[in-house]
């Protein structure tokens, strides 16, 4: 959709909120007036003071890694930025950490798509994270979040190594989800870390873990604040030490205000009330499923599960018609789910 000035000036309509961290707030939404067109804002105007300066360096980042993709097929499209933030075109696709791509089809067009935005100038460089790459309902690759995105002379050296170390991380998620997909030069290069690489991993990556992490409370993980991995040993020990308690599956979503929830989905017969009283720490919610999905090696759904925890119902229907067997084991749960508001903007 072509960005006319009547469109970059209309009034933002938030409904759905996607992501909080101490940086920004995440929300999608439709322009006023056009409803058909899927906007996202990355809201600035709340974040603390003390986050402020590396916030607006990152978002300045971002709005010069958009302008410099515009036009490229499965990179977001900037509409505008002001004070309240930088709103852009919305992407529809799955997150690859739940779509597990297979078809060596995607694999093609994501190096396309790497490509495309090297001859723009561009590198990406957090490409690392699987959340900030989709397969979009045509099955198509698609990219987002582009904070740390850096623009270069076409040609030059350091964009060489950049656009290197994209391609090797998309290597690590064709390795992850489609290993066999992997070509002998394929896994030479993922063995070879660039010169760069190996430095910022030494030293800038420490320092950045440390400002964030210790000084700051904060991680990268797509707004998670790490919730499972600090919390989640010991709710699953507290619980699943009860014999009428056999599968413990934890989500996040982004609580009402500021934060980080933790959904606790629990396979048993007990009621809510009686298992929430055992866990220790508490999640914000927690439900209780005479049946948890399960793949063929008897391991929990979490793609579906986090869908219901982040109360994402088109993709959930999506995931049942393209699963009907999954529809039964489904329904029960989205019925009955705890999360219903948060997600969506009154």
């Amino acid at each position: 959709m072509k960005i006319t000035p009547d469109i970059a000036r209309a009034p933002f309509v938030p409904e759905t909120v996607h992501k909080r961290d101490i940086f920004s707030e995440t929300i999608s939404g439709h322009l006023d007036g056009h409803p058909d067109f899927p906007v996202v804002l990355r809201c600035l105007d709340g974040v603390p003071l003390y986050a402020r300066p590396l916030s607006s360096w990152l978002a300045a980042r971002e709005i010069r890694g958009l302008r410099a993709v515009q036009g490229i097929e499965g990179c977001p499209l900037l509409i505008r930025a002001d004070k309240t933030g930088l709103l852009r075109s919305f992407t529809r696709g799955t997150p690859l950490q739940l779509a597990k791509p297979t078809d060596p089809a995607w694999y093609r067009d994501a190096k396309r798509l790497l490509r495309e935005m090297r001859r723009a100038g561009v590198a990406h460089n957090d490409i690392a994270k699987p959340q900030n790459w989709l397969m979009t309902p045509e099955g198509r690759a698609a990219v987002i979040d582009f904070q740390l995105a850096t623009v270069h002379p076409t040609r030059s050296k350091i964009l060489r190594l950049r656009a290197r170390e994209d391609l090797r991380h998309l290597l690590k998620q064709k390795r992850a989800y489609a290993p066999d997909l992997l070509t002998p030069a394929e896994v030479k290069m993922l063995a070879r870390k660039s010169l760069p690489s190996r430095i910022w991993m030494a030293t800038g990556k420490r320092l950045y873990n440390f400002i964030t992490r210790r000084l700051m409370n904060w991680s990268d993980g797509e707004g998670t604040e790490d919730r499972i991995e600090r919390d989640g040993p010991a709710l699953r020990e507290s619980l699943l030490s009860h014999p009428r308690i056999t599968e413990v599956a934890l989500c996040t979503y982004a609580l009402p205000a500021k934060g980080v929830g933790l959904y606790a989905f629990v396979e048993t017969d007990l009621p809510e009330a009686e298992v929430m009283a055992m866990a220790n720490p508490k999640p914000e919610l927690l439900q209780c499923l005479s049946q948890i999905p399960r793949n063929a090696e008897g391991q929990p759904r979490m793609d579906a599960l986090t869908l219901v925890a982040t109360n994402r119902l088109e993709e959930l229907k999506a995931l049942q018609e393209a699963e009907p067997g999954l529809r039964d084991t489904l329904q029960p749960i989205i019925a009955n789910r705890l999360n219903l508001t948060d997600r969506v903007l009154r």
